[in-house]
């Protein structure tokens, strides 16, 4: 059982003064005792947890801020539209409070599955005070510098039929097709991936980014936002519990990543508008 039964605050917030801003939804592994209680032993393994992300990315960009949900996606999904509107209509893909993992089993004990009564107290509990976080950290951001870029860091399994053919590639940047930010930020960052020797990426694949960079990423205001999904497989020792950190792995990627973050912060200044 991976499950950690906590009631804590549902986000983390540490302040800087770069113009990036590291978003982190899916690392958060608190599940309150109520909801534990109702997840069936398939879903208390937790497995579709963004294992280790803001562990990977720590320390890569001097006074970067950073905006982490504690919380489980089976909690709620903060990266997905409050109103439940479908990232990619006509994919599978898992809702706002995901009534399956990313294998299409079930994660919710028989009769216990989120009704509408717990979508709405867990908006309001979770979902809602975590973007009010990472709002207010971008106005913040965008107040010192007139830009802000938010760069959404996440991770998958590499395999996963359920949700896609095939493997996925290591680097998965996704931009809702250009529309979240300023083409300099989207071709700095393929420039990096596509040099990274030994591993392969794309632009706008099956991850075009989530509801978080859709929703923030307004380049005409002077907020940006871009997703980076990696695979799980280059930076774990195995893609299966219990998801142990590839501390050799890890490093040979944090030069890539460190080289995207440290590019787009310097873009910054020429974005201003």
């Amino acid at each position: 059982m991976m499950v950690e039964e906590k009631v804590s605050s549902p986000y983390e917030i540490r302040q800087g003064t770069s113009p990036v801003i590291l978003g982190f939804p899916h690392t958060g592994t608190d599940v309150p005792p109520e909801i534990a209680d109702r997840l069936n032993d398939n879903g208390r393994m937790l497995a579709d947890t963004d294992w280790h992300i803001h562990q990977l990315y720590d320390g890569l960009l001097d006074s970067v801020t950073t905006v982490r949900a504690t919380f489980h996606r089976y909690v709620i999904d903060a990266n997905r539209d409050p109103a439940g509107v479908s990232l990619y209509p006509g994919q599978n893909t898992t809702g706002l409070i995901p009534e399956t993992d990313f294998d299409g089993k079930a994660i919710w004990k028989e009769g216990a599955a989120p009704d509408e009564a717990d979508i709405t107290a867990r908006l309001r509990d979770f979902h809602a005070p975590y973007h009010a976080a990472l709002a207010a950290e971008i106005e913040r951001v965008r107040a010192i510098h007139g830009v802000a870029i938010l760069y959404d860091c996440h991770s998958i399994r590499s395999h996963i039929p359920f949700l896609f053919e095939g493997k996925l590639p290591d680097f998965n940047i996704g931009t809702d097709m250009g529309k979240t930010c300023d083409s300099a930020i989207e071709q700095a960052t393929l420039t990096v991936v596509e040099a990274a020797e030994g591993y392969d990426g794309v632009l706008n694949g099956r991850f075009k980014g989530g509801w978080t960079t859709r929703h923030y990423g307004r380049p005409d205001t002077g907020v940006h936002a871009i997703q980076m999904e990696l695979a799980q497989s280059t930076h774990l020792e195995t893609e299966a519990p219990p998801f142990a950190y590839d501390a050799a792995k890890a490093d040979r990627l944090r030069v890539h990543l460190k080289n995207i973050l440290v590019r787009i912060e310097q873009i910054a200044p020429g974005l201003k508008r």
